[in-house]
């Protein structure tokens, strides 16, 4: 009996891979329904039909997730950090079960005068800080002028914009109208799923052109 020939296994070239694209994501008023008080535990909370699968598709095309935001509630103390951990780990688990992978979850916990105990101190995480984005891109090796932020609020508008990240608005939650920051983004969608199907069309005309 002939024996197969032993399979060549090639590796890529250093230097050579794809480089990575990233979607930061923003929670409430962009993956999530804001709630009228800031908060609510995950079982009341919404994602709009259709936005895991466009998320799951996105990723399989080689884009990283990651969630941003500051949680000031939970900082000041007034969502406590038990109800905190359970809506987290309540979201992370419903969105991988949808199959999404969430590379990393950029959650700012504290605040350097109003925060309550250990929550009080300063964090480079904070937005509008750029220290998220660039921890992206030192660990996970993302091309940041490659990259987008997908927002509600002028604060993530501008801390992407300042990374050097494409911002898009979405028109759910404050709408980036809160007049916080003098910043437009760079695209403005309706709401999430839009922006994301704005990407997935992206891809496909890529995919063709290639």
């Amino acid at each position: 009996m002939n024996s197969r020939p032993n399979r060549l296994h090639l590796t890529r070239i250093p230097g050579t891979e794809p480089a990575r694209r990233a979607l930061f994501l923003d929670r409430w008023g962009t993956l999530l329904d804001l709630p009228p008080g800031g908060f609510a535990p995950f079982s009341e909370c919404r994602i709009a039909p259709g936005v895991a699968e466009l998320l799951f598709r996105l990723s399989g095309a080689g884009w990283n997730l990651y969630l941003v935001g500051n949680e000031d509630l939970v900082a000041k103390g007034r969502v406590r950090d038990e109800e905190w951990t359970s809506f987290e780990r309540s979201l992370l688990e419903h969105l991988q079960g949808q199959g999404v992978r969430i590379l990393r979850n950029y959650a700012c916990l504290e605040h350097p005068t109003e925060g309550v105990g250990a929550h009080k101190k300063t964090s480079v995480f904070r937005l509008p800080d750029t220290g998220l984005f660039f921890h992206a891109r030192q660990n996970d090796g993302v091309v940041l002028e490659r990259s987008f932020l997908v927002g509600d609020s002028t604060l993530e508008i501008a801390a992407a914009g300042r990374a050097g990240l494409r911002t898009v608005g979405v028109a759910t939650g404050r709408g980036c109208r809160d007049g916080e920051y003098a910043v437009e983004p760079d695209i403005r969608a309706t709401d999430l799923r839009e922006a994301l199907e704005f990407f997935l069309r992206a891809e496909v005309g890529s995919t063709k052109a290639a």
